[in-house]
């Protein structure tokens, strides 16, 4: 059927899954919400107030769902003003897709000073995408669609964008809606004797541990499977979080991880890039390596692993998990190293406890008010950090962080990404008052569209991070972490948001449950002071 370029774009994201578009409109991209205003049946904008949160919207999205979302921006600074949630986006392996305008094509490069012109824009989203093109060719313009489409769903996940110019929206292409949904390869099983030899490997070790990053959640229960027949630790930084119930006695945080790091002789990686572990935890002869992971790069960063293996887990753990069952009397007794685990989990939990007792007794408050498969929304600040070995996820996709960008601010709007994608499950997002200003005015986005986000705001009047540095480090040589916050209880209820503050973690607790039950967006305003550092836990020395 002949249609526009605008038409073709809307339905090959509609023929794609795509529910909804996060999303700011604008000049050059008219054509493209004229046509879009014909397809509202199948496929919703959500308008956000600024070009960030509509990237971060879906960005949250993807990570709650683990499901291809899309946003669509006009180009210039409203494109700028995405590129941090792009690049973050990035960092997570997250499947979005981006419709980006543009002006004019005979224009570009030409230096005229148009609306919203900056030099060589596909050129900056081609380095923050997995994929990027122009359409400028009626012709071929299905063809490119389905191309970022291919390399959105094949192998590593990550953004794709599309860039189309305002005098391209209108021209006349030929497509059929056949032609339009994606119909990719399975990589296939891997090979035989690879997963034979790492069968082999992990019967020759006696003191096994598992890391994880994002490639592993769509693959739980055979992870689970697997640390369970092996005896093995399963650890997990940022983007790993549920992938084993955090309750698991097996299940362990960054710091017991390192402890156990000298005695390890086996580390096998699943779904992450093990950079941590090679790069500053330390490498030795006394270790092997069995790292399997859909992106076959991943395999020799920093020290080729012993083997590794270029497979997607779905297809790899379950046929590993059947060589080993079928050797299972091979493998040693390992019980002495699962109490090993135990002990080091239990000693450096009660040293964790005692040393940052003020975060954690936030942290237990919003644990205990957020139901098993509550989605927890982390940010850079001082709750955050902690967060990230001690607060417990039961479920895959329960825990949100930005990985290894740590991009000041994302919290709130990711969050209400991933609220509005699962309005079925409670999302709490954590915000300090100097991250909560980068994006709170997305407040008055999860009014408008009824998006149940519950916000705690830890308020210290300062950028808490970089002042405890400052105060540790350079001799309380403080310059430019003091802050001036604005009153959020009152801020949140001039949007329409439902807001109170609570002054210990018992009201915290109490008010959260509340606002959990609460159908509409929620803020809580907490009042806190300076905090321990939390980074001897986190910036983890070289043991090997």
């Amino acid at each position: 059927m002949t249609q526009t370029i605008a038409s073709l774009t809307v339905d090959s994201l509609i023929s794609n899954g795509i529910k909804n578009i996060y999303c700011v409109p604008g000049v050059q991209n008219d054509h493209f919400f004229n046509a879009l205003f014909d397809r509202q049946n199948h496929i919703k904008a959500i308008q956000t107030r600024h070009e960030q949160g509509a990237v971060y919207m879906a960005l949250g999205a993807a990570l709650a769902t683990g499901k291809p979302q899309a946003f669509s921006i006009v180009p210039g600074p409203g494109f700028l003003n995405g590129c941090a949630a792009l690049c973050t986006a990035y960092a997570l392996n997250a499947p979005l897709f981006g419709v980006v305008g543009q002006i004019p094509n005979s224009a570009i490069g030409a230096g005229l000073g148009l609306l919203h012109e900056i030099e060589n824009q596909l050129d900056i989203l081609k380095s923050l995408c997995k994929h990027a093109e122009r359409i400028i060719d009626p012709a071929v313009a299905h063809a490119q669609l389905n191309t970022a489409w291919n390399e959105l769903r094949h192998g590593r996940t990550r953004p794709v964008g599309i860039e189309i110019p305002v005098d391209q929206w209108l021209k006349e292409t030929q497509y059929t809606p056949a032609d339009l949904e994606f119909k990719g390869t399975d990589p296939g099983p891997p090979d035989s004797q690879a997963i034979k030899a790492a069968a082999k490997l992990i019967t020759l070790a006696k003191k096994p541990l598992i890391a994880v990053g994002s490639g592993a959640l769509s693959n739980s229960a055979a992870v689970c499977e697997l640390a369970t027949t092996i005896g093995a630790g399963v650890v997990a930084f940022r983007t790993g979080h549920g992938v084993m119930d955090g309750r698991n006695p097996l299940s362990i945080n960054m710091p017991v991880g390192h402890r156990l790091w000298p005695d390890c002789d086996l580390i096998i990686g699943l779904g992450t890039r093990l950079i941590t572990q090679k790069k500053d935890w330390g490498i030795d002869d006394n270790i092997k390596i069995l790292h399997i992971d859909i992106d076959q790069d991943s395999l020799t960063k920093v020290v080729p692993a012993t083997l590794g293996i270029h497979a997607d887990l779905k297809h790899a753990l379950p046929e590993l998990l059947a060589e080993l069952q079928s050797g299972l009397s091979l493998q040693p007794d390992r019980q002495s190293w699962q109490q090993t685990i135990a002990q080091t989990k239990s000693a450096v939990a009660k040293e964790i406890h005692t040393e940052l007792a003020p975060q954690i007794k936030w942290l237990d408050a919003i644990r205990s008010a957020l139901p098993e498969n509550g989605i927890f929304v982390d940010e850079l600040t001082q709750i955050g950090y902690v967060s990230r070995f001690a607060f417990d996820a039961y479920q895959p996709r329960t825990f949100l962080s930005t990985g290894y960008q740590g991009t000041l601010g994302y919290g709130i709007a990711t969050a209400l990404g991933a609220a509005h994608a699962r309005p079925d499950v409670p999302v709490v997002s954590i915000a300090g008052d100097g991250g909560a200003m980068f994006t709170i005015t997305e407040l008055a986005t999860a009014v408008h569209h009824n998006i149940p986000l519950n916000v705690v705001v830890m308020n210290d009047n300062a950028f808490g991070n970089v002042r405890g540095i400052q105060r540790d480090q350079y001799n309380q040589r403080y310059i430019a972490s003091d802050l001036s916050s604005p009153d959020f209880v009152k801020l949140a209820e001039s949007m329409g948001v439902a807001a109170t503050r609570a002054l210990n973690p018992q009201e915290l607790n109490s008010q959260l449950t509340d606002a959990i039950d609460n159908p509409g967006p929620n803020l809580i305003e907490v009042p806190v002071q300076e905090f321990p550092s939390p980074w001897k836990y986190i910036l983890l020395p070289k043991v090997r």
